[in-house]
């Protein structure tokens, strides 16, 4: 037995020294970095080493110097693989650079780093191709089937307008594609804040029109070119009943229901709010104007969504619709179509997320929880249930941990939570006296308390969107639960790389300065992805 370890250390010695000398060789090596597209992902691919290895692949938030390895915050997560190719999908963020560097098996560095690769750049998706950020049409009225005096016209969504802007014009646009209202305009509305709307040509002596629609930033400044024009034929006096045209799809790719969920739809012409109802079983006449015989819950909202106030665990499918209300209170139109969702709390047995609205879901002011695009669980590698809620503190969340986190049993719980009692004032030490008393109630049920640092907030554009302060000192604060969060035997840091110079949450993370957008979003995805084993091994 002495003899066999002798030999394993001489070995390993061996090998060492080896290594050592090819790392001195191999000084010049430096990887060759390139990209491909295919099956909407892109596979970077770098030359093999003449010597047994790995690579790391690094995933930066600002361009790196090639010989230095990069700061702490500016790593925002890395890969190792034995293989010289890595393959980048749509979950991935794209305001990103990439580099790869070679290792041996004692991490001696083999060589440089290559040059990094601009994935912004490399999607076409930094400036200079502001031409591609443009709707597409996806409904069309030609003259063998023309539209009603009141049209739904929908279009594909532009990830991060906040709202939208649609024209009417009696000829083709002098302009196609361009960023400037057409001369052919005879109408026009920017009280669109989803990707369609209910038109009204019954004051239109015409029987035909073109339309198109382009997305806005919160500044009401174009955020990318006009959709093509459409052609709409009109038939004036076509029977027609409004409804409500609903957009959340549910379980998509297998994913469970949030918890809480939400609802959104295209609003209708003429109704100034909206009676959402959840019903145990299909509704008994489809249509129509009175409630469902199996109605469980309803809630009368304005606007384009409706945020469920009741948790959705007990096991079963169930139906939602909505219908539009005049000011009085009495029906616009029926009942859109019944949408269905399935609840399966054994869907929530390996790992759940707990928090607040950054957990829930949404961002870029106008985009709900149902907005599968931004929410961070979207983009995990492996299954979880959303118990997110919006709105809530570090003492609500705590309150309701025995309703809502048992019935899933999860063996894993993601918690991030804080943010809003910190930015009303509440004393940090609070917070981290809920925060503990989750982790207690865990331990107690052998749940594994994972908790993430909280990510950083804008104060100025919080204000200019909510029109709500920040507390002065909410950076101290922050920094003290987020410490408290470091002392953890589980955590996972999220706070240096959603930070910019100044420690706040840039605007291209957050438009509202407190809710992380899309590639926020899959910023954190990805952290938790590459820090998953090491928290649960």
């Amino acid at each position: 037995m002495k003899r066999f370890w002798v030999t394993i250390v001489i070995a390993l010695v061996s090998v060492y020294m080896v290594e050592a000398a090819a790392a001195a060789v191999l000084g010049g090596y430096k990887p060759k970095l390139e990209a491909a597209f295919a099956a909407n992902e892109y596979v970077l691919t770098w030359q093999r080493l003449p010597y047994f290895g790995y690579y790391e692949v690094e995933v930066l938030k600002t361009p790196p110097l090639s010989k230095f390895a990069a700061p702490p915050g500016e790593r925002i997560f890395f890969f190792r693989t034995w293989r010289n190719s890595f393959t980048v999908n749509e979950n991935f963020p794209f305001r990103t650079y990439w580099r790869v560097s070679a290792h041996g098996l004692f991490r001696h560095p083999l060589g440089d780093y290559s040059d990094p690769l601009d994935l912004a750049k490399l999607m076409g998706q930094s400036v200079t191709d502001f031409q591609r950020l443009k709707p597409a049409a996806t409904s069309a009225y030609p003259a063998a089937d023309p539209a009603a005096d009141k049209p739904m016209l929908t279009w594909t969504t532009v990830p991060g307008a906040v709202y939208y802007e649609i024209e009417f014009l009696d000829a083709p646009p002098e302009n196609p594609n361009g960023t400037e209202p057409s001369k052919h305009r005879f109408t026009h509305s920017r009280e669109v804040f989803i990707n369609g709307y209910n038109a009204d040509f019954s004051r239109y002596a015409g029987n035909r029109a073109w339309w198109r629609v382009r997305a806005l930033d919160y500044d009401g400044d174009p955020l990318g070119v006009f959709a093509d024009a459409q052609e709409i034929f009109i038939a004036h006096g076509k029977e027609q009943v409004l409804r409500p045209l609903i957009t959340t799809v549910f379980n998509r790719n297998g994913m469970p229901t949030p918890l809480y969920p939400a609802y959104a739809w295209i609003p209708i012409a003429g109704a100034v709010s909206y009676e959402v109802e959840v019903l145990s079983a299909p509704p008994e006449l489809p249509g129509g104007i009175a409630p469902s015989v199996h109605r469980i819950w309803r809630k009368e909202v304005t606007g384009f969504a409706c945020y469920d106030d009741e948790p959705r665990a007990t096991p079963g499918t169930y139906y939602w619709r909505v219908r539009g209300l005049d000011a009085a209170g009495g029906p616009v139109g029926e009942f859109s179509e019944a949408g269905s969702f399935v609840v399966d709390p054994r869907k929530g047995n390996y790992a759940a997320t707990l928090g607040d609205s950054i957990t829930h879901g949404g961002g870029a002011v106008s985009y709900a929880p149902c907005d599968w695009e931004y929410s961070f669980q979207t983009y995990l590698n492996f299954p979880v249930v959303n118990l997110g809620r919006s709105g809530d503190t570090s003492e609500t969340m705590a309150e309701r941990f025995e309703r809502d986190v048992l019935p899933f049993h999860p063996k894993f719980l993601l918690i991030m939570g804080g943010t809003n009692s910190l930015r009303g004032g509440t004393p940090a030490e609070k917070v981290i006296e809920d925060l503990a008393a989750v982790r207690t109630k865990c331990q107690a049920r052998g749940i594994r308390p994972i908790f993430l640092t909280l990510p950083p907030i804008n104060p100025e554009a919080i204000k200019k969107v909510f029109n709500e302060e920040t507390a002065s000192n909410w950076r101290q604060e922050f920094d003290t639960v987020n410490n408290f969060i470091r002392q953890q035997r589980y955590y996972i840091d999220l706070d240096p790389h959603l930070a910019d110079a100044g420690r706040e949450l840039p605007d291209y993370y957050a438009i509202d300065g407190l809710h992380p957008d899309i590639e926020a979003k899959k910023v954190i995805a990805q952290i938790i992805n590459a820090q998953w084993a090491r928290v649960t091994r």
